[in-house]
């Protein structure tokens, strides 16, 4: 099988050992993505809705770079400092999907994040 890899300007370029996405076959694998802005790679510092807004933009970025949308998502993972932030990051999380085709998802507490965000999230789809 084919690994291709996947990348687009309209999402942070990778921090590290590791690339935005990677595509196998038909599934793609998206590194968690947090709240960097592309074009200057600082860290926007706002609320943690803006902050959710900025994470999702990325993810739907890197889903066009690859063909797809967040229809094709079958499992995220959301990452975040403080399980106080999980009603706003919900709210926010779910105006990408339809509750009848949601992906499985997990959002799990962790002590910090990469820069010491506030929040990531990961995703898997399949066309």
């Amino acid at each position: 099988m084919k690994k291709e890899i996947i990348t687009t300007l309209n999402a942070p370029s990778p921090i590290g050992p590791y690339n935005q996405a990677v595509k196998a076959g038909n599934t793609l694998y998206i590194s968690g993505q947090i709240p960097l802005i592309p074009s200057t790679m600082e860290l926007l510092r706002g609320s943690i809705k803006e902050e959710t807004q900025l994470v999702m933009e990325h993810l739907q970025s890197i889903l066009d770079a690859a063909g797809m949308t967040f229809k094709h998502v079958v499992k995220s993972t959301i990452y975040l400092d403080d399980m106080n932030n999980f009603g706003e990051v919900n709210q926010l999380y779910g105006t990408y999907f339809d509750n009848d085709t949601a992906p499985a998802r997990e959002t799990v507490a962790v002590k910090t994040l990469p820069k010491s965000v506030r929040i990531e999230i990961s995703m898997i789809a399949v066309k």
